[in-house]
């Protein structure tokens, strides 16, 4: 390690130039920075010398990249993140902690295990500042970029349907949360409840009607389509939607299915006029899974907020 040399570096220059890699505009980053424009651009020609690459071009969407810079943008968060830690107490104090956290969550999960650990962690400390954001197809880069702490989204345990579960970007960790269900979801007077209360209710049946289906991480299917395909058969999808309460309110007021986890389907029931219907066929289980990255096993504050999480849902599901 030549310790001159990085003697030399402003490492502050580094905070800029991972913001200027985020908003890719000199702009939005002053803005972020709350600093001058003027002094992100004197700070990026400091980059470009030390760096000996121009690091950006511009062009009319905003500033793009070089070759160097991309390479740059996969390094950084790591080491930005491991920068941060050296600068926080060694021992992490939940009851004096002003620390903040972010999670990314499947939408289900904030119904169905939020609440499981949301007041105990509130309560022990109390002055912990959580940000929260909806589970999308980009929350896996975001774990491994350092930009959320932890993610909580649903797997369906079945080897199609859940193949980035099997090849997790490098670095990141799982822990299973529970494991959970399928069932559907009609309206309360809904004609297929008839059969249902005769036991005549079967996968033909299931097929006849109408379904509506929640999107996630912007995939139309899951382990269910999966599953079917392989038997040559396929569901009458009428309607998809983004969210899990949406779809449910359109339940209820149509002759559409709902299929859905058990643990959210108690929940859509207390708000709409909805019957349970267990699948007419077995059908595979899926779990809930807490997912963070490697360089946060042994910090404690991680550690700390993990194992809350995973004691809490051990003790109420």
């Amino acid at each position: 390690m030549h310790i001159d040399k990085l003697a030399r570096i402003d490492l502050n220059l580094l905070v800029i130039l991972q913001v200027l890699l985020e908003e890719q505009s000199v702009t939005r980053a002053a803005s972020r920075l709350n600093v001058s424009q003027s002094a992100v651009s004197k700070s990026l020609n400091r980059l470009r010398d030390t760096l000996d690459d121009p690091l950006f071009q511009r062009t009319a969407h905003g500033l793009k990249p070089t070759a160097h810079a991309e390479i740059l943008s996969q390094q950084l968060p790591n080491l930005l993140q491991s920068l941060y830690q050296l600068t926080q107490p060694p021992a992490f104090l939940p009851s004096d902690s002003q620390r903040r956290f972010s999670f990314a969550m499947v939408e289900s999960a904030y119904e169905t295990l939020f609440p499981l650990f949301i007041g105990p962690l509130l309560k022990q400390a109390p002055q912990l500042k959580l940000d929260s954001y909806v589970w999308n197809q980009n929350s896996l880069q975001d774990l491994q970029l350092g930009q959320i702490d932890f993610g909580i989204t649903g797997r369906d345990i079945h080897p199609q349907a859940d193949k980035q579960f099997d090849q997790l970007p490098e670095g990141i960790e799982q822990q299973s949360l529970f494991q959970d269900r399928q069932v559907c979801l009609v309206r309360d007077d809904h004609p297929i409840l008839d059969k249902v209360q005769n036991q005549q209710w079967q996968i033909a049946d299931y097929l006849d009607l109408y379904h509506v289906q929640v999107r996630c991480e912007g995939k139309d299917w899951w382990a269910m389509d999966y599953y079917l395909a392989e038997q040559n058969l396929t569901r009458k999808i009428s309607v998809t939607l983004p969210d899990f309460y949406g779809a449910a309110s359109l339940c209820a007021h149509t002759d559409l299915i709902f299929t859905l986890p058990s643990s959210f389907a108690k929940h859509a029931m207390k708000l709409y006029p909805l019957s349970l219907i267990e699948l007419p066929f077995e059908f595979i289980p899926m779990e809930y899974v807490l997912l963070w990255h490697e360089r946060n096993n042994a910090e404690p504050g991680h550690k700390w907020i993990r194992d809350i999480i995973s004691n809490r849902i051990d003790e109420n599901l």
